[in-house]
């Protein structure tokens, strides 16, 4: 595709323009290898991310590897991290060898040049520790592997169990399951809903359109492709349109007082959600723990298993990198050793990506959910049902479209209103990525 990004820097979203222009050669880690050091004269190489703890992660390698040693650098998450990489990267100097980035922040940073395909330098077995779904937010449908992936957010259904006994209903195994129960636990409690559509968070509407085979972004050498107003996503925003019209869900944003409140009050009697849920259920509603439980998705066809992602990263090496083996060979240890994932998930409390190494970590469950003590067991089936997605290098510009159209559409309580508003992100999308200087299919 054509190395030409736009990011926009400012609160939340990039505002300016940084327009580069890359080379081919900053594609590939053959020019720069560098060695793999000795105890006496190491490599030095330099990581930015901010998962919690990580400094101690990354303590432990150093402690184990003299030849190679690592400096660890905490930096602001999503886009000020992105930012403030790509203003290294465009200056000449100051990048690190490894940066943390978030999935839909991957193509962003390839598009820059920004971050390198390290594949010839990845093995096999460690690329089989991911789901495919998850390995596809590092090739972007390609043959490449931009970064080994970190941590996931398969999604899940939480709901509360005591509620759900009181009112006789059975657990949603399907779509057309859940709007069922919905209707059933608001017409029992006018004040209670099953859950809410926030126009708030559009990687969590991603992620559910990503469970009905939706993939909003594809690439094809030189150009780029925009599949928002899919069928999948039309699916998904007719569902969610319909149960809003029909008032038997909440249409407010997540992550405000209110809705903290419905979750500790039980208002909030469901929550369509990601694996790190149990830290928010812990932090606004403590008095409910042992009330709550985790299932699958419900489904669009009876049987079938699917989820989607909501949050996740990955590690990438850089393009200015000059120890590229040693930075592969510290990002491999980092992501796939069972030292590394484990102490990421005790120390950080992570929901690794690698479904091999962390099951001795997970088997234990979250305290939160005492009453379901095979809580890792069920995630960790449920991640290795993630479908397949792409993300775009436009991604800020596409969430900031649903927040805008679906915002509307929410507060209007129309279906119709939630399939235009798709539309709408569609247009959006496509005329940013030709004013950007992307050719697009």
């Amino acid at each position: 595709m054509r190395r030409t990004i736009r990011a926009a820097i400012g609160a939340g979203v990039l505002a300016a323009a940084l327009v580069m222009t890359g080379c081919s050669s900053s594609g590939s880690s053959s020019s720069n290898d560098g060695s793999l050091g000795t105890a006496d004269k190491p490599v030095k190489l330099t990581f930015w991310g901010w998962a919690p703890n990580m400094d101690k992660v990354v303590d432990t390698w150093n402690s184990t590897h003299k030849n190679i040693q690592v400096t660890y650098v905490k930096t602001d998450a999503g886009d000020p991290a992105v930012t403030k990489l790509l203003t290294a990267i465009k200056a000449g100097s100051g990048a690190p060898d490894l940066m943390q980035a978030e999935y839909q922040k991957i193509p962003t940073l390839v598009s820059a040049d920004a971050i390198i395909d390290i594949k010839k330098d990845v093995s096999d077995t460690t690329t089989s520790k991911f789901s495919d779904g998850v390995l596809s937010s590092v090739t972007l449908g390609s043959d490449a592997l931009y970064g080994i992936p970190q941590d996931s957010g398969p999604m899940m259904f939480y709901y509360r169990a005591d509620i759900f006994k009181k009112l006789g209903l059975s657990v949603p195994t399907t779509w057309a399951e859940y709007a069922d129960a919905a209707k059933k636990v608001h017409e029992a409690d006018p004040k209670n809903y099953l859950g809410t559509f926030s126009s708030a968070d559009a990687g969590e509407f991603a992620g559910l359109t990503q469970q009905a085979g939706a993939s909003w972004w594809g690439s094809d050498k030189d150009s780029w492709s925009v599949d928002i107003d899919s069928a999948a996503t039309k699916k998904v925003a007719s569902f969610w349109g319909g149960l809003v019209e029909d008032g038997v869900i909440d249409n407010q944003p997540q992550y405000t007082p209110e809705w903290n409140k419905g979750l500790a009050a039980g208002t909030q009697v469901g929550w369509v959600s990601a694996v790190w849920a149990p830290g928010v259920l812990a932090g606004n509603a403590p008095k409910t723990a042992g009330k709550w439980k985790m299932a699958p998705l419900p489904q669009w066809t009876a049987g079938e298993q699917a989820t989607g992602n909501w949050g996740g990263s990955a590690v990438a090496v850089t393009s200015q990198s000059k120890n590229v083996k040693a930075a592969v060979q510290f990002n491999t240890w980092l992501n796939t050793s069972k030292t590394a994932v484990s102490q990421m998930v005790t120390d950080g409390g992570l929901y690794p990506a690698d479904t091999v190494d962390s099951k001795e970590a997970l088997a234990t469950g979250n305290g939160f959910f005492k009453n379901q003590p095979d809580f890792y067991t069920q995630a960790a089936k449920i991640a290795e049902t993630v479908k397949p997605f792409t993300y775009g290098p436009n991604v800020n510009v596409a969430y900031s479209a649903f927040n805008d159209q679906f915002g509307k559409a929410a507060q209007a309580k129309s279906q119709q209103a939630f399939l235009d508003a798709a539309a709408q992100m569609q247009k959006i999308t496509v005329a940013d990525l030709k004013n950007s200087g992307f050719t697009v299919k």
